[in-house]
């Protein structure tokens, strides 16, 4: 469903000059199936999921989602996926249920599959208490439901989440975090950017640790354990940073 190869983004900076931003990535992530994308802060991990949104280009490489080539064909990608970040950017002068219902119509959703989506999708989050609460009003909680609402309200095969649990307590967060486990089972094709190792270790089918805009190593959380012998997935990332820190010849696997 998502087929990222020898993705590369490389900026102009005018200190610095020519940054990479991403090296040469290369993963799949199949329906049903919840992929990590694990890295300290300016590891790559949101530069990655810009280019998958069609946000941004890339420089080289190719990257398509349920076949579409995300260079050549955005639009058709777009309706493919959901995308959430941290960041919640909820209209002030809106309510739950208006914000969530001009996102469905930018998607062009009919408007009979619409307000069913919406009746659905308010009483699966639990969010008819709040419905008609303007964004100015909504706590944390609330607004990070009606993030979630927003980013599913088409019904996307794939999915993918930037940080989403940045700054939110720990009640939220895991509700989010629940919300997005309740997603895989229905089929869908989730990619999931964190620099928690918990919530790699509670979410995550599979993970890739990026550190620099490279991936050092790629598998499940067991299989990555016995492969560099460590006991959990901190020991093991703060491990592999540390090595390529100090000397970034040794291999990426």
């Amino acid at each position: 469903m998502i087929h990222v190869e020898q993705l590369s983004k490389s900026f102009c900076d005018l200190r610095r000059g020519a940054v990479t931003a991403l090296d040469q990535v290369s993963f799949d992530v199949q329906p049903g199936e919840i992929f990590g994308l694990l890295g300290p802060n300016g590891a790559g991990k949101t530069t990655c999921l810009r280019i998958l949104s069609t946000v941004l280009r890339p420089t080289g490489g190719f990257a398509s989602i349920a076949g579409y080539d995300v260079a050549t064909h955005p639009a058709e990608v777009r309706g493919c996926i959901g995308f959430m970040s941290g960041n919640t950017g909820i209209y002030d002068r809106m309510t739950a249920r208006e914000l969530v219902e001009y996102y469905g119509r930018l998607y062009g959703m009919p408007e009979d599959r619409l307000q069913a989506r919406l009746d659905e999708l308010f009483t699966t989050l639990q969010m008819n208490d709040f419905r008609d609460v303007l964004g100015s009003k909504m706590s944390t909680g609330m607004k990070q439901k009606v993030s979630i609402a927003r980013t599913i309200i088409h019904d996307p095969p794939v999915m993918i989440f930037d940080e989403p649990t940045s700054g939110l307590d720990v009640l939220v967060a895991r509700a989010l975090l629940k919300t997005i486990a309740s997603l895989k089972d229905l089929g869908k094709c989730i990619i999931f950017s964190t620099h928690i190792m918990r919530e790699v270790e509670k979410l995550c089918d599979r993970v890739a640790i990026i550190h620099k805009g490279r991936i050092l190593a790629e598998g499940s959380v067991a299989e990555l354990e016995r492969r560099y012998k460590q006991p959990d997935m901190e020991e093991l990332f703060f491990d592999l940073i540390s090595k390529h820190e100090h000397d970034p010849a040794v291999p990426a696997c």
